[in-house]
């Protein structure tokens, strides 16, 4: 199933996403009664797709971001990879949806794209064995972990760099029955392509994050886990598109606007 949020002709409800995701302007938008957690219930009412507006799959009342998942792009930062996850936070005031502008800081330079396989969460839950982490997630969706790397050397930390309004773009929607251990990635800034990696080469997989994020804190149902980027981060500019793809969910994809600029 295809879980989303959209704003209808109605206002912004939760809904299931019908339809072969090649053929858009043939897809449907079923409302969900209330949300999407536990057993979706429907209200019977439906919409074409073409004619309502994706948001942000989840209000998120939290972003929880997983570092230095990757080896290559590891090497390309610098640094060694970590024995244990590393783990920040992002504020949901930095979610938007698919084709919402991503918003650059007007004086931080350089700000990068990172694609990313997002894990949501479906149920309360603490101390989650990575055994039992398929139970507390109700799908994956597509992110753009976006970074400003001058802030983030500056402040020796990340949260100001990775916090800003506009910097977690997510979609298009969760897919609830995707296998999330051998999935490519790609994201393409303007048409071409920079990342170009499978989510098999994470450091630490799904289980493991899950397992160690929910030892920490409680985690809730629309709780966003970012898993890590791979190699190929770039900058971006205002002007340009970034386009993320995770096969057997779908693409995100983005503008790109430089604040204080027309």
């Amino acid at each position: 199933m295809r879980l989303g949020r959209i704003a209808s002709p109605d206002g912004v409800v939760f809904v299931s996403i019908d339809g072969d995701a090649g053929e858009p302007d043939w897809m449907t938008a079923r409302e969900i009664a209330e949300h999407p957690f536990g057993t979706p219930t429907f209200t019977g009412r439906s919409w074409p797709l073409a004619d309502t507006r994706l948001l942000a799959p989840v209000p998120a009342s939290k972003v929880v971001c997983i570092g230095k998942n990757y080896a290559e792009h590891i090497a390309e930062m610098g640094g060694e990879a970590p024995g244990d996850p590393i783990i920040f936070l992002k504020p949901n005031t930095a979610i938007i949806g698919p084709n919402v502008p991503i918003q650059l800081p007007a004086n931080a330079s350089p700000v990068h794209f990172e694609g990313e396989l997002a894990a949501v969460i479906g149920r309360p839950c603490k101390d989650v064995t990575a055994a039992r982490a398929p139970d507390a997630i109700l799908g994956y969706t597509v992110a753009n972990d976006v970074s400003a790397r001058d802030q983030q050397r500056a402040d020796g930390q990340w949260t100001r760099a990775k916090g800003h309004d506009t910097f977690c773009p997510v979609g298009p929607w969760i897919v609830t029955d995707v296998d999330p251990s051998d999935l490519e990635l790609c994201t393409e800034v303007n048409g071409e392509a920079k990342q170009h990696s499978r989510t098999s080469l994470m450091i630490h997989d799904i289980g493991a994050i899950v397992e160690w994020v929910s030892a920490v804190m409680t985690l809730l149902p629309g709780d966003l886990i970012l898993t890590g980027t791979p190699a190929g981060v770039g900058p971006i500019e205002g002007g340009d598109t970034v386009s993320i793809t995770i096969a057997g969910i779908g693409t995100l994809t983005n503008p790109v606007v430089r604040k204080g600029k027309s």
